[in-house]
């Protein structure tokens, strides 16, 4: 799955940056610009962040006060990792909720030029979050990583 995911984001990653390169191609050597391509470009990028987020959760890559944590006792710094875990479970589940609730309440919303369904908007935003959700609850059962800047 994770496999999958990060061939879904290279593909993403590699359509943002080649839409804008054709739209500024065909602006400047055809003079005419392609309708839609800021709104496609938008797009893209939100799908990219969002379907990026579990993979960056799971590779342990969220930012942590390393320093901070180091510094505290044993007991207290196994205690504050658990507080900073449960409260990112909470968040990504909560913010996966809210995106989902959105999405029911929106379904029939799409984007002014491309006509592209609010839903894929929204529902790389609840995949997103719900999989950090996810990957942060897997994430309990391991043991932490000697601290620096970043943390599981």
């Amino acid at each position: 799955m994770r496999r999958i995911l990060e061939i879904i984001c290279v593909l993403l990653l590699g359509a943002l940056v080649t839409v804008p390169f054709v739209q500024v191609i065909a602006r400047d050597v055809f003079g005419s610009a392609i309708v839609g391509a800021e709104e496609l470009t938008r797009f893209l990028l939100i799908c990219s962040v969002f379907a990026a987020y579990p993979l960056v959760v799971n590779h342990g890559e969220n930012i942590v006060m390393g320093e901070l944590l180091e510094a505290l006792p044993p007991r207290a710094n196994k205690i504050v990792n658990f507080l900073i875990s449960f409260g990112a479970i909470a968040t990504c589940g909560f913010l996966g909720l809210v995106a989902i609730i959105n999405i029911s309440e929106n379904l029939n919303n799409a984007t002014p030029t491309l006509k592209i369904p609010f839903w894929i908007f929204m529902g790389a935003t609840a995949f997103g979050f719900v999989g950090a959700c996810v990957v942060h609850l897997f994430n309990l059962r391991r043991q932490p990583k000697a601290h620096s800047s970043v943390s599981l």
